[in-house]
């Protein structure tokens, strides 16, 4: 198996950073634990928090 994804890098301060994206990065390293057929189900939900994230930022 490969490499296990380490924490996100430090990438600022808290006014730089989005609790969602946070949420889901943090979401996406931990499915790396869960067994193949769960981890489909959690990269699922991390890509739809980075999109409608994504979406909100796009329409400010």
């Amino acid at each position: 198996m490969g490499a296990r994804p380490g924490p996100p890098p430090d990438l600022g301060d808290d006014e730089t950073r989005h609790p969602a994206v946070d949420a889901a990065v943090l979401a996406i390293a931990n499915a790396a634990t869960l067994a193949p057929a769960d981890q489909i189900a959690q990269y699922e939900a991390a890509y739809e928090t980075l999109r409608e994230t994504l979406a909100t930022i796009d329409q400010t």
